[in-house]
């Protein structure tokens, strides 16, 4: 097994930015401009650079648990992505408001998984604390739990108005935008932030259209030495889907396991192992509705699968420590024939690496349960696999290699310290409420009473320190329970 990568921290971050960027239906430069703005707001109201610093790693890390309430987005919207871009651009702010006061518990998974993601990636308290009170707001009426505006951390509001600014004045122009920032004056925000925004916006926007923000650096020397396991972004981006609860962990597992089997050198086997691990960024463009839908796709949906990898692409190569994995997980969809997607490239002009990524993620995917097709049993899947090496879709070497070793996307035994926090029955119950199921379906799955399992939830969540599922279920992967 490939040891656990990690990639420096801020590169972490920004990956995170992305792959929140296209869970909020936004450009992929959204949370960067959205940082730039408020570092130079945090400067022009006297904070000091160490404050503008920790303000922009909040903007980055803003969305950064959108893929954690996605199934309950996609619940009340249907469309998850498309609605949260409505959510974000209304420009009334009494609608916006009413809006935001239906979606307390939305709030709350949001808040904590973002602030845990502080916390794994070892970001002072100053960035943790105003993550998980993203949503309050000046008047008291905020999410998750309408503080006072003495008790909001002021990195809070310095996020909430540079956001604003970014969105409405490239969705509706810049003069509405200050019209409809100056409305939110003292309800939203502070009205001296709106002052300070209207009296420098002109100049910051005009900064952002020359690149400003293009090539964001680390805002302290202490973030350049520090690292951050690449598990995590992977963890982060599969949380949008409970049926793909720890995916991209064994999709990177078959991976490396396939590569060295092919004979791969060690560089190339850690770059396909990371690759398959930040392979699903692209993932986060497409509503959960329609990766839920098991029949026919329409042709808007599909044009929209299709670009997946594209967006993995072009998220992942911003991101220095990743350019050349981006390059290989790109390739993950296409297939030998030419089927395949984004390019629809053939034979050689797929590498040695791009031809594991993509065996290795449909062995994976044909033994994963998702809505309206049931998990292969390995038996089946290796027919399935072979057959599509026969065809000449998948790299038949790769297949012959991976399928002689059928258990290489197993989940590694956690250490013994790990694995004595939760008892076996409760991982037992944490692994079918991460994959989706109701307290009642994984009482029938695992032959117990409903209340029997809300009470290993309780338990659960207090040896985890979490108090959602979406937390539990990442803090449970990080820690390898899962």
């Amino acid at each position: 097994m490939q040891p656990a990568p990690h990639i420096p921290v801020f590169d972490a971050i920004k990956a995170l930015a992305f792959v929140g960027d296209l869970s909020m239906g936004q450009p992929i430069d959204h949370s960067a401009r959205t940082a730039w703005i408020a570092s130079q707001l945090a400067a022009a109201t006297g904070r000091d650079a160490t404050a503008q610093g920790q303000v922009a790693c909040v903007a980055l890390l803003r969305w950064s648990g959108c893929t954690a309430n996605a199934p309950e987005f996609s619940d009340l919207l249907g469309d998850d992505v498309g609605g949260r871009r409505a959510m974000l651009s209304t420009a009334s702010a009494s609608a916006a408001a009413d809006f935001a006061a239906t979606v307390g518990a939305l709030a709350e998974i949001h808040c904590e998984v973002s602030g845990d993601i502080a916390r794994t990636l070892g970001m002072p308290p100053e960035v943790e604390r105003p993550l998980r009170h993203i949503f309050e707001t000046f008047d008291g009426q905020g999410k998750p739990d309408g503080l006072r505006a003495s008790q909001i951390p002021e990195e809070v509001f310095l996020v909430s108005i540079a956001g604003d600014l970014e969105i409405f004045s490239r969705v509706h122009g810049l003069h509405n935008a200050l019209r409809y920032i100056a409305e939110r004056a003292d309800a939203r925000y502070p009205a001296l932030l709106v002052d300070a925004v209207k009296q420098h916006a002109v100049d910051w926007l005009h900064a952002l259209e020359q690149g400003a923000a293009a090539d964001m650096q680390p805002p302290s020397a202490e973030l350049r030495d520090v690292t951050a396991p690449l598990e995590l972004i992977a963890d982060v981006i599969d949380l949008k889907l409970p049926w793909m609860t720890g995916f991209s962990r064994r999709v990177a597992d078959a991976a490396a396991a396939c590569a060295a089997g092919m004979g791969l050198g060690e560089a190339e086997q850690g770059r396909v192992h990371r690759a398959a691990l930040v392979h699903g960024i692209g993932r986060a463009s497409v509503p959960n509705a329609v990766w839920d839908s098991p029949g026919v796709r329409s042709e808007a949906d599909k044009e929209r699968l299709r670009l997946v990898p594209y967006w993995t692409d072009r998220a992942a190569r911003r991101i220095g420590a990743l350019r050349n994995e981006a390059e290989i997980a790109s390739f993950v969809d296409e297939r030998l024939d030419g089927s395949g997607f984004f390019r629809g490239a053939k034979g050689p002009s797929i590498d040695a690496e791009g031809r594991v990524l993509a065996v290795a993620a449909h062995w994976v995917l044909l033994r994963t349960s998702r809505p309206g097709q049931p998990a292969l049993a390995e038996a089946d899947a290796v027919i399935a696999l072979r057959r599509e090496g026969e065809l000449g879709r998948l790299d038949a070497s790769a297949i012959a290699v991976l399928t002689g070793h059928p258990g290489a996307d197993a989940t590694p035994a956690p250490s013994s310290e790990t694995a004595a926090l939760l008892s076996s029955r409760e991982v037992e119950v944490l692994g079918r409420i991460s994959l989706g199921d109701s307290n009642k379906e994984a009482a029938r799955v695992l032959g117990i009473s409903p209340s029997t399992v809300r009470a290993h939830l309780e338990n659960i969540f207090r040896k985890l320190g979490c108090s959602t599922r979406a937390a539990a279920t990442l803090k449970a992967l990080t820690l390898g329970l899962l």
